[in-house]
């Protein structure tokens, strides 16, 4: 998938520091771009819309993958924010369905369309959970001077379908999904010290090194987000990943989900250090 900006984009504005509510204006107005660098010092996160059939399995399986699926809210059936008094996405005027900048429609276990408004695609029974993204902890690793080649390449950052099984819940079950990150290998201690104190944005890493030890078997191709951007002495880092649920749609085929498109994130109203542990 491309990293792909709209018609309003502009090259010389600076998205780190837009306010979460101005990210999601120019996202409800079309412009659909991956929000790796967004708005610096806010949590992001990534989004899945189930049936309220499914509800209690899908909390369920986030409860048993804690790791790839971290609730930060969850926005009940027929509501399109979260309940007011809520620090994740419950400002008035949000919308679940348009302040995202790309979605994604699955059909039975199939990818049927991406759309920059899901509101012609939704349903008034759909049950919206807001998981957390390592986007967050991206500000805090650069401010401590451990570079991000994806930022640097302007790319989305990869995605990999691993051979790991997350443990099912009802009628949900599939594969854990990892992104990486090349990390110098004199920062790569840093870099797990710092993501480890986000424990409710994925946390510390799943794996550093051979991408083949978690079944990936070529990372030049990943299977969401862009290529990787490596330099030389790089090591890759992988972490859990929020797009674990559209991976567990594909194997579970339910009726129907909706989900933010892989690096597409909701730009949330929570300050990443409110996720941070000492």
């Amino acid at each position: 998938m491309s990293t792909t900006d709209g018609a309003q984009a502009d090259p010389d504005e600076d998205v780190a520091t837009l306010s979460p509510a101005a990210a999601r204006a120019r996202f409800a107005g079309g412009r659909a771009t991956a929000t790796s660098g967004w708005c610096q010092g806010y949590a992001q996160a990534n989004v899945i819309a189930l049936p309220r059939e499914l509800a209690f399995d899908m909390m369920v399986f986030a409860q048993r993958n804690p790791k790839p699926c971290p609730v930060l809210e969850v926005i009940d059936a027929g509501q399109v924010r979260a309940d007011p008094g809520g620090a994740v996405f419950s400002a008035p005027g949000s919308d679940i369905r348009t302040d995202l900048p790309r979605y994604r429609v699955y059909r039975r276990g199939t990818l049927a369309e991406e759309v920059d408004d899901a509101r012609p695609v939704w349903r008034e029974d759909l049950v919206t959970f807001v998981i957390g993204c390592s986007f967050t902890f991206e500000h805090p690793l650069l401010a401590a001077g451990i570079p991000l080649r994806h930022l640097d390449a302007g790319r989305n950052v990869p995605m990999y379908r691993t051979a790991l099984r997350c443990r099912s819940a009802g009628r949900l079950a599939g594969p854990l999904v990892v992104s990486m990150r090349g990390i110098p290998a004199d920062r790569v201690a840093d870099a797990v010290r710092i993501s480890s104190r986000y424990p409710a944005v994925h946390g510390a890493p799943v794996h550093v090194g051979d991408p083949a030890a978690l079944g990936i078997e070529s990372w030049d191709e990943p299977d969401y987000g862009d290529a990787p951007a490596l330099q030389p002495g790089d090591v890759p880092v992988f972490w859990a990943c929020g797009v674990t649920p559209q991976a567990m749609v594909l194997e579970s085929c339910p009726e129907v989900a909706i989900t933010h498109s892989p690096g597409h994130m909701l730009v949330t109203d929570a300050r990443d250090a409110d996720y941070l542990v000492p």
